[in-house]
């Protein structure tokens, strides 16, 4: 749970229970040139014209190697084996409106099949690591364009 400082007599807003976790993929494809592909959610959608990594959410039953797979597969039809994530870390959000814990779990990438190719109404684009942090992104989005940045600079 996040910590939350009351004060005497104060009155905490946060939820007394959190629904459960709601874990979610995505990936730092880098191409040859050390580029990252990132995806602008539709404006129509909760975080509507800010960009992240490509990915997902889990369905019941998979795994996240499995969601990512799917999720590239259905998002920007390329096959990736479940062998070419490199795990790079994870962001959390606790509470909110919907009083869910989301947790985004952010995988490197080097390798895959095809050329990525939007398949859901999302602009995406090719970034310099320098230009990443230059995005709006989503906030659990944020602290893992560094993660990514380090990726692509550690080369293979």
């Amino acid at each position: 749970m996040s910590e939350e400082l009351i004060q005497p007599g104060a009155v905490s807003h946060a939820p007394a229970t959190l629904l459960p976790a709601l874990l979610v993929v995505a990936a730092a494809l880098i191409d040859s040139c050390g580029r990252v592909l990132m995806q602008q959610r539709p404006a129509d959608r909760e975080h509507g014209g800010l960009w992240e990594f490509p990915g997902g959410k889990l369905e019941p039953g998979e795994g996240p190697v499995a969601a990512l797979v799917r999720e590239l597969r259905e998002e920007l039809a390329i096959e990736v084996a479940p062998t070419a994530f490199v795990p790079l870390g994870f962001a959390a959000h606790e509470g909110g409106p919907d009083r869910r814990c989301v947790v985004l779990l952010l995988y490197g990438c080097r390798e895959w099949a095809g050329e990525p190719i939007s398949q859901e109404d999302a602009t995406i684009a090719w970034c310099a690591p320098g230009r990443l942090f230059a995005l709006a992104m989503p906030p659990l989005d944020i602290p893992l364009a560094q993660l990514a940045a380090d990726f692509i600079r550690a080369g293979d």
